[in-house]
């Protein structure tokens, strides 16, 4: 059983102990969220319609910050001396999968 959620922007494929490496979200390490489901696939039978889906919970535990690889610009125009240097690096948070439930969502966990 996996599921596909939606989290910062992009859709990742999740199952159960699986690490997902997903846009830098806010929370402390070691707490729980919950992500927003869009697809889910049991046994070959695949689930899309939002009115079951409501029924389905995917939470996570955040593992800890990650960042992406550095990326380098560099600006130059010939004959006026004019160079500029900018780097970039995203930022990310790991979160382990850990289960993919059929109850609805409780009160007491955070939306993604």
């Amino acid at each position: 059983m996996y599921a596909i959620v939606r989290c910062g922007g992009r859709q990742e494929r999740a199952s159960v102990d699986d690490v997902l490496t997903v846009d830098k979200l806010a929370g402390e390490v070691g707490s729980t969220v919950s992500l927003p489901v869009v697809l889910v696939v049991d046994d070959g039978k695949v689930i899309s319609d939002q009115a079951d889906l409501g029924g389905y919970e995917v939470t996570a535990e955040i593992l800890g910050p990650a960042a992406g690889p550095k990326i380098n610009m560099i600006h130059y125009k010939n004959k006026t001396g004019y160079r500029r240097r900018q780097g970039h690096r995203q930022k990310y948070t790991q979160v382990k999968i850990t289960g993919i439930a059929t109850g609805k969502a409780s009160a007491g966990k955070k939306k993604v």
